[in-house]
């Protein structure tokens, strides 16, 4: 495992920047090289030291966070720091390992930058394999009460539910079942992994996604939106099927 993971802070406001320098003296895996208020201002040294981590802000007056990533060569691993959470899906397709969404506690810093350290070591690799093997462990089948009978559905033929009022329609490859549930009880008994709510009104089954623009997921015939509340939790955790 690494020792510590070098990293740079670009970010503009002077408060936001000295919280992200005291979060990382915190952390002992963490070393810090340098702090910059400007992409233009950091570029040199980033290609001189090629570190491992770069905290970047999105806004910023001379050259915005999203736009400097494409230039970056070597690119080290990212975490863009923002007020604003309508970037999300851009930063998913520049491959951003992270999005904090500013003010975030330390905690919320810490769980990100741990999970990037964990990447970095060897022995992390068949932790991960271990998980998997344990899905296998999962239900095939759940059960809901359709009128008046007790209905079994195949967790793999569903492709996404649907809230409706006091009511949950289940969307599934053969047919939609209207059950009277809410979507917390609905997510107790599916998988965690394998499904992710998208809006208020809306769970999709991650495997069934036929492809993402603009905030809107299509599966199969269905177009569905994607709201600010739940996009980040969302695009975190498509990063972790790649």
């Amino acid at each position: 495992m690494k020792e510590k993971l070098t990293c740079y802070i670009i970010e503009d406001e002077h408060l936001a920047q000295e919280i992200l320098e005291e979060y990382i003296r915190k952390v002992s895996f963490l070393e810090l090289k340098g702090s910059y208020v400007s992409p233009l201002e950091a570029a040199g040294p980033l290609q001189e030291d090629n570190p491992d981590l770069l905290f970047l802000d999105i806004n910023m007056p001379d050259l915005d966070g999203l736009s400097f990533i494409p230039m970056l060569n070597p690119k080290p691993m990212i975490i863009l720091t923002t007020a604003y959470d309508q970037y999300a899906l851009k930063a998913y397709e520049l491959e951003v390992k992270d999005y904090l969404l500013k003010p975030f506690t330390f905690e919320r810093f810490y769980k990100g930058v741990l999970r990037l350290y964990q990447e970095q070591s060897p022995r992390h690799i068949p932790e991960k394999k271990e998980e998997k093997a344990k899905t296998k462990n999962e239900p095939e089948y759940i059960f809901l009460k359709v009128g008046h009978r007790i209905q079994k559905v195949a967790i793999r033929n569903i492709l996404f539910v649907e809230g409706m009022k006091d009511y949950l329609r289940i969307h599934t490859t053969e047919e939609k079942i209207m059950t009277l549930l809410n979507f917390a009880k609905l997510e107790e008994l599916l998988p965690a992994q394998d499904f992710v709510r998208v809006h208020r009104s809306f769970l999709v089954a991650i495997n069934k996604i036929d492809h993402i623009e603009k905030n809107r997921i299509q599966i199969a015939d269905q177009i569905i939106p994607i709201s600010d509340t739940y996009a980040e939790a969302f695009y975190k955790m498509l990063k972790g099927f790649q």
